[in-house]
């Protein structure tokens, strides 16, 4: 038995086996009339990016549940670069909130901005369409527990709107 097989209980996952990290470039198409990108293009490649590390987070089949606390921080011009990362910050029974960061880069300058940032919540189904459990996500670095302690209290608050929502119905 290695080291590292102690740290990780047998049925658990650490947040970076769901890391992905997406590139794309800004055209012409993906802009308005000001040269930067649309907002729907910027969130597109978020849902594909986070869709993409909670699949490979739970093994199944994934669908989006939410999209929630999305800032846009800064534009994005045509000619760059955008780096999308994502990674799974809390797994409850069917669930996973997936942090995703957008970076651009000027490829002439070479300088890099932050310039978005969502959480997303996404739902593994089983072979029937239907909510499916998730492994139990085991935080490894300071990094990992803090974002993993900040997603219990934002699905705490999710839960909570969820629940208003329907009595108000």
């Amino acid at each position: 038995m290695t080291k590292q097989s102690l740290l990780i209980p047998p049925l658990g996952k650490r947040p970076s086996e769901s890391s992905v990290t997406m590139t794309e470039i800004v055209l012409p198409s993906d802009t308005n009339a000001l040269g930067t990108i649309f907002g729907g293009k910027i969130m597109s490649w978020i849902d594909i990016a986070a869709a993409i590390s909670a699949g490979r987070y739970a093994r199944r089949v994934v669908v989006t549940a939410s999209i929630d606390a999305l800032h846009f921080l800064a534009p994005v011009k045509v000619g760059y670069v955008v780096h999308i990362r994502a990674q799974v910050n809390f797994a409850s029974k069917t669930s996973m909130e997936v942090g995703v960061r957008v970076d651009s880069e000027n490829l002439i300058t070479g300088e890099m901005t932050h310039t978005s940032t969502a959480y997303t919540t996404f739902v593994a189904l089983d072979d029937h369409g239907r909510p499916t459990p998730v492994p139990p996500l085991f935080p490894q670095t300071t990094d990992e527990k803090r974002r993993f302690e900040e997603a219990k209290k934002r699905r705490e608050s999710r839960v909570k709107l969820a629940e208003e929502l329907d009595a108000s119905l």
